[in-house]
């Protein structure tokens, strides 16, 4: 798992809890505007009503966003950081310039995106926020300086300076958080690196054996995994999961360590105790990877278990339709291409034209639809891959 990944799945989990954090605000900030309207706060009332219906707008649109439209976008965070500054803006010019302490509220909710230039950023709009507010308080609302200060001078330098010496102190605390949290995410990262290649490994060897059982060998796991690759692209699925299907799917006859050699190279057609006993390595795959840690092995495993089911149900679990995980319906056609063109001891491989009509033939039947689909688009790849990767004897 890469840092850019890991650092696009924390911005998409922030801005959840950003957008929790702003419905939050909100709360206080009725309390506070039904404080405020009370006799005991002199001001115009019409105007704080219309500064903060505007403000708690602003606050609920994130929460729309992330939460009713379920929009997954890099860009909400820019939003979230616009958002709090405008709403301490409106507060600190049309209420009171004591609001304009709420600036590092934004520096806050950037600190939570684990990002540098984006704390830099903030930093900058609130330093801009606390001069510009109280110079449009001074020439064009309020024609005067703030209450406690004799001038305009004495209020830049009591009123603004003071406040951006905050918003600087704040901003280095916010900088150091991140630079640790980024330590952190390094180690995570490299955590990950290693588990995964542990994984990558352990697959390689119990493939690799599962596999010598066979009398012909050599390529077919790793023919599958490039045709897995080949179909999980061309579904959508981002790099970091495609490079986890391909390795996963190194383990879908991973059972088969568990059927007696008799019976697994038997050149002769199966009796039905000896078919029974076959289909049976679907449930030991299933059972060998079920406590195996790790995303990789869990994927392996739901693989294992399914890549024998049909999309009309006549498959050995009689699982149908959609409630075949996707992942194991991209399987069955990967897996049933490589059965069908390679060569093996008991039988001849099939053309590469006959394998195609076959499984265009059994779509609908014995795979998805949509899947096949797939498969006719991207049928070039598989013919390379096929060609690249021929088998090898063992002996």
């Amino acid at each position: 798992m890469d840092r850019d990944l890991l650092i696009r799945r924390n911005t998409l989990e922030v801005n959840k809890v950003a957008a929790k954090c702003l419905r939050i605000t909100v709360l206080f900030m009725i309390s506070l505007w039904l404080f405020i309207m009370t006799d005991y706060y002199e001001c115009d009332k019409y105007v704080v009503t219309i500064v903060f219906i505007s403000s708690i707008l602003l606050l609920l649109i994130p929460s729309v966003v992330v939460n009713v439209l379920k929009l997954e976008q890099h860009w909400i965070k820019y939003y979230v950081i616009v958002c709090c500054l405008a709403v301490v803006f409106l507060l600190s010019t049309f209420v009171s310039y004591d609001f304009v302490v709420l600036v590092i509220y934004p520096l806050l909710i950037a600190t939570l995106y684990c990002d540098k230039k984006l704390i830099v950023t903030t930093t900058f709009f609130d330093c801009l926020c606390v001069l510009s507010t109280l110079l449009l308080r001074y020439y064009v609302i309020c024609d005067r300086v703030l209450e406690g200060f004799r001038n305009l001078e004495e209020a830049m330098v009591y009123g603004v300076f003071l406040r951006i010496v905050l918003v600087l102190v704040t901003t280095l605390f916010s900088y150091y958080i991140v630079e640790r949290n980024m330590v952190m995410l390094n180690k995570t990262i490299d955590a990950n690196t290693d588990l995964m290649h542990s994984q990558e490994e352990l697959i390689y060897a119990f493939a690799e054996i599962s596999e010598s059982k066979s009398k012909v060998t050599g390529d077919h796991i790793h023919r599958v995994a490039e045709y897995m690759r080949v179909l999980a692209k061309a579904s959508g699925f981002t790099a970091d999961y495609v490079d986890k299907l391909a390795v996963a799917s190194m383990m879908h006859d991973i059972g088969k360590l568990m059927i007696p050699e008799e019976i697994l190279d038997k050149p002769d057609k199966l009796t039905d105790e000896e078919y029974a006993i076959m289909k049976n390595h679907v449930l030991y795959g299933e059972a060998l990877l079920s406590k195996c840690p790790g995303d990789i092995m869990q994927i392996a495993k739901t693989i294992a278990l399914e890549h024998h089911e049909k999309w009309d149900g006549t498959g050995y679990l009689g699982m149908k339709g959609e409630k075949i995980s996707y992942i194991s319906r991209l399987m069955a056609v990967c897996d049933v291409f490589d059965a069908l063109t390679s060569q093996r001891y008991y039988k001849e491989g099939w053309s590469l034209d006959d394998t195609y009509k076959e499984i265009v033939r059994s779509s609908g039947t014995h795979f998805d639809p949509d899947v096949v689909d797939l498969f006719e688009k991207h049928f070039d790849e598989f013919k390379e891959i096929l060609q690249s990767n021929p088998d090898k004897e063992i002996y």
